[in-house]
């Protein structure tokens, strides 16, 4: 019997055995089999669990809030970017947080990089620690949505983490003058005390307002403060600290260690007398706040502080510390952690990867008082640390030399709110060792003299004015732990950040200078800010290729006046007409698009509208438009006029235009719903011989440029851009909105719905969803007509999506969809983000990266991982018995590598210089042109395979199903591992790369063998084709 063609074969079937299939019945298994079978699939830990993963020597990143740039541009597309965003209120240094995630979102690293060292020098660091939750977090208004708050920090860390990839310097600002014109206050010699926070930050501001004799001094022979020393690895590498001191020192700002203050070494009066005028202390706190009953133990007998314990951990861990090649501190059995703020839950978390086999963290209050941020918290519950409340240390036993155990008693709250300790209630712990992490003092006699002659307050620490960070001697300033105000890394920070104002405006008052009582700190640059991205079309000069299209965001001329503020280069005016053509719009008219699915809020991938042209009258904007060139004359303003096919009517609007000083028209000739009844629009703009005489006639009438405004909603684009050429036009707009209907409520009636007979029309569809015709358009017109100006609008929503624009042959950009999902703003995002791609391509270190896009690395839950398969040479999925395993083997490997030296020097510079000169705007304008061709130019003998990273894979089968039921059945899918494989039946479609959600885990490589198509019969002749 012969085979059905229409059944699959039995290898087929095979591979079919998972594929999804309709639900037929219910099904029946035993609650026993469940929990047996959950095991297998578990992803999370077991709370059963009753052994603990080997953490010892592990300093892997444990963050919660790390992201890959998949989750980070998922986390970014969630925000909101609120009005007067409670969540920048929040945060001590200020950070322009809607901005920087703006730019995230538009896949603008830079730009988010940008804005968010401008306010905070330390924006790497402070992405990795900062208490969030509590800070910019706890403010953002989607915890009062049921999905929660932006992960702002893990959106801040990405960003920075890849610009500081990008291998580029910090600069002065471009607007100061050259270091010899300063005048001579600005050589000012300042020294700062400490590497910590608010050294650096102070610093990095100081240098950006142009001081060049800065010099920061550090006691320890490595820089970085606490933020070295007492801040684990596995939650702030070594290298993040180097980055920023480096960004620091970019500005010409020295460090020099091992210079410590004392008495008997460097004190506030000598460095008076070595001829520095101003001196910041930011020397921390730097003895341990030590309770009496600790008094004689030591290290030997098993007794830390944090400040012992800490910095012994970080020269053992952190690569580029210092050259020491220190060993981690050995502990084993039981450890026992003394407090309840960030630093005990570090000392714990360290504790387990020096060896402790149990942690517990002790501490005399109840859960609902401890000091940590609950993400510390959350960490060491995590890794399995026990917590202890109400108890308050009594004792410590020593016995043989070594601590045995320790002594607390009970404690409890009085009604009038204070703690008090139970003496009947004692408990005995045994302990291996102990850790205290009671906070920190300024106490050593020598340091304090040192300081004289300034004043100290009752706490000990140093008087002075929270608002200038002034002591009582006016040259001496002081911030972070030292100054008693800062309890967080960015509080420190913005320490220095104050200070520095106020060290400006002291020393400018010395020299006679008045200092804006506004302050006014530089921003942060970089050489992509001195990127040129202007252009010239139509002999018409852009400051930029960003401009409005005529619509919505230019209702009025007040919006374009405000837009010109914010740096759009150009503006269009919403379409006006004669007064015998005026129109009166419905409600509703503009409304969000069903194209990308179920969103709500902002990040709407289309709009559709049945707004007509404006309601205004041509006296109207004729005037405005004067008044705009008058206050902007370096914008160019280009006025959007309709008419009905009518000679008289043209010559006349296009003759008023151009007298009110427009610098160039736009015909509109494509509005595609309520214009064309009338006879305008589109009625005009689908007929080439209409188009090419009205072009005829506004040639005749005006000497400036006009531009034909196209409509996509014809055959062929091409034949009325040629029209719009052969009627004298000197350029085109490609295109307006595609028509269309929206949808259907579920009882049949549209949206958007008039009145009570709930009638509609088709309406144009504006955004994203329309890109690849708009971009079809604009290649397709830049091919047949090379050279002729196109105005690009249709889904420009970030720089990338405008480079890809240019690339396909446009001159400049027009935008109004994005403008509508948020605000005026966008457009500081789309400069910088242009910039930094017209840089990036200079670089030859970055050949590899996707515009601002790294390489993805191999990971897991956003962290970069070790291979399995590179260690024991088979990959492993990351759930249920395969994950211990991983567990297992990353253990033994990090185990058998903990008295491996660590190294403390890198072959690969930190920045990279531009080796190829920056391309322009100009020269990238149709240069994607050479590879868009006919379907038969195309290579059939160049095939592509799909290769699947299985350490990466997720296991979620997306390839598996998109091959089986859209596909060529050509991914096994393992039912015990669910790690997917490619069998030698892909023909390289790349469906399932589109579908996969993990970027770069498929890849489309070069078939290594013949392809041959499967015909599903024997072909009797050759074929044709």
């Amino acid at each position: 019997m012969a085979r059905m063609l229409s059944r699959d074969l039995p290898d087929i079937e095979n591979i079919l055995a998972l594929n999804p299939r309709v639900k037929t019945h219910a099904l029946l298994r035993s609650t026993a089999a469940s929990k047996e079978e959950k095991k297998h699939w578990k992803r999370n830990s077991d709370r059963s669990c009753s052994s603990c993963e080997k953490l010892e020597n592990n300093f892997d990143d444990i963050k919660h809030t790390t992201l890959s740039e998949r989750g980070a541009l998922r986390e970014a597309m969630r925000c909101l970017k609120c009005a007067d965003a409670p969540c920048q209120k929040s945060c001590p240094t200020n950070l322009d947080i809607k901005s920087f995630i703006t730019s995230i979102s538009n896949k603008n690293y830079y730009g988010a990089a940008k804005t968010i060292f401008s306010d905070n020098p330390l924006g790497l660091t402070c992405g990795m620690v900062c208490p969030t939750s509590d800070l910019c977090v706890g403010g953002c208004n989607l915890y009062a949505s049921e999905e929660g708050p932006i992960n702002i920090g893990g959106l801040q860390h990405f960003a920075t983490e890849v610009f500081s990839a990008m291998g580029v310097p910090q600069m002065r600002n471009p607007a100061l003058p050259s270091p010899d014109q300063m005048h001579k206050s600005f050589h000012t010699k300042i020294a700062l005390i400490g590497c910590g926070p608010a050294s650096i930050s102070c610093a990095s501001f100081l240098g950006r307002l142009g001081y060049d004799d800065i010099t920061v001094f550090e006691k320890q022979k490595f820089i970085g403060g606490l933020s070295t020393s007492e801040i684990p690895q596995f939650r702030l590498p070594y290298n993040v600290v180097q980055f920023e001191i480096e960004l620091m020192k970019d500005l010409g700002i020295k460090v020099v260690c091992e210079k410590k203050l004392s008495s008997d070494g460097m004190t506030l009066n000598s460095l008076k007398e070595n001829g520095y005028e101003v001196v910041f202390i930011g020397i921390g706190l730097p003895e341990p706040n030590r309770h009496k009953i600790f008094e004689g133990l030591t290290m030997e007998e098993g007794f830390y502080t944090s400040k012992d314990f800490l910095p012994l951990v970080a020269k053992a861990s952190k690569p580029g510390m210092c050259s020491c090649h220190s060993e981690l501190p050995v502990l084993h059995g039981t450890v026992i952690v003394l407090g309840a703020g960030d630093t005990a839950f570090d000392c714990a978390t360290s504790a387990l990867r020096c060896g402790a086999r149990r942690v517990f963290v002790v501490f005399r209050k109840g859960f609902t008082n401890i000091r940590a941020v609950p993400e510390e918290m959350e960490l060491a519950r995590e890794e399995k640390c026990e917590f202890l409340p109400f108890l308050s240390p009594r004792e410590v036993i020593v016995k043989a030399g070594r601590i045995v155990s320790m002594e607390f008693c009970r404690t409890e709250q009085s009604k009038d709110g204070d703690w008090i300790e139970d003496e009947d209630q004692i408990v005995r712990l045994k302990a291996d060792y102990i850790i205290t992490a009671f906070g920190s003092v300024l106490s050593d006699p020598k340091v304090r003299e040192a300081m004289t002659p300034i004043k100290f307050n009752r706490w000990g620490l140093p008087e002075l004015d929270p608002e200038t960070m002034q002591t009582s001697e006016p040259w001496v300033f002081a911030g972070g732990d030292i100054a008693g105000l800062a309890n967080t890394t960015v509080e420190s920070v913005n320490d220095g950040k104050q200070a520095s104002w106020f060290i400006h405006k002291y020393i400018q008052s010395k020299h006679g200078f008045a200092v804006d009582s506004h302050p006014q700190l530089p921003l942060f640059y970089s050489p992509i800010d001195l990127v040129d991205i202007s252009v010239e079309m139509a002999g018409l000069k852009f400051p930029n290729p960003f401009g409005l299209a005529s619509a919505p965001p230019t209702t009025s001329t007040a919006m374009i006046r405000r837009a010109f503020q914010e740096g759009w280069a150009f503006a269009l005016t919403k379409t006006f007409s004669l007064d015998k053509d005026l129109v009166t719009n419905v409600s509703p008219r503009i409304v969000r698009g069903t194209t990308s699915g179920h969103i709500f809020g902002p990040a709407q991938g289309s709009f559709l509208n049945i707004e007509l042209i404006s309601e205004k009258t041509a006296a109207y904007w004729c005037q405005s438009v004067t008044e705009l060139k008058a206050d902007f004359p370096n914008n160019i303003l280009i006025s959007s006029i309709m008419c009905s096919y009518n000679k008289a009517d043209w010559t006349e609007l296009s003759k008023m235009a151009e007298a009110s000083g427009a610098d160039a028209l736009e015909l509109n000739l494509s509005c595609p719903h309520g214009m064309g009844e009338r006879g305008m629009g589109l009625a005009c703009g689908q007929d080439p011989e209409l188009v090419r005489n009205i072009c005829r006639w506004v040639r005749q009438a005006v000497k400036i440029p006009f531009f034909a405004k196209l409509t996509p909603n014809v055959t062929n684009i091409v034949d009325i851009a040629m029209a719009a050429h052969e009627g004298g036009a000197d350029g085109v707009t490609a295109t307006n909105t595609v028509s269309g209907l929206m949808g259907l409520r579920a009882d049949g009636t549209p949206w958007p719905a008039i009145g009570g007979a709930k009638r509609t029309t088709y309406g144009g569809v504006s955004g994203n969803a329309i890109r690849p015709i708009a971009l079809r358009a604009v290649s397709a017109i830049a091919r047949a007509i090379p050279g002729f100006p196109i105005l690009a609008t249709g889904g420009i929503d970030s720089a990338e999506v405008g480079l890809q624009f240019l690339q396909a042959g446009a001159s400049v950009l027009q935008v109004c969809s994005a403008i509508q999902n948020q605000d005026f703003t966008l457009i500081e995002d789309y400069c910088t983000g242009l910039k930094a791609l017209l840089y990036l391509q200079s670089i030859d270190e970055l050949k590899d990266w996707d515009g601002q896009t790294p390489p993805t690395p191999c990971h897991q839950k956003g962290k970069t991982i070790l291979k399995v398969s590179d260690l024991v040479g088979k990959t492993l999925p990351s759930f249920g018995p395969y994950l211990d395993e991983r567990k297992r083997i990353l253990a033994e490997y990090k185990l058998s590598s903990r008295n491996d030296n660590i190294v403390t020097e890198s072959n690969v510079p930190r920045t990279f210089t531009p080796k190829k000169p920056i391309p322009a705007v100009q020269d990238v304008i149709a240069r994607a042109l050479m590879y868009i061709g006919a379907y038969g130019d195309l290579n059939i003998k160049e095939q592509v395979v799909a290769l699947i990273d299985e350490d990466m894979c997720i296991n979620c089968g997306k390839c598996y199903m998109v091959c089986n039921d859209s596909g060529y059945q050509a991914i096994k899918f393992d039912p015990e591992t669910h790690l997917p494989t490619v069998t030698d039946s892909c023909t390289g479609c790349t469906l399932c790369l589109s579908v996969c959600p993990i970027i770069n885990c498929i890849k489309m490589v070069s078939r290594t063998t013949p392809h041959v198509p499967k015909r599903g019969l024997p072909q009797a002749v050759d074929p044709v084709c």
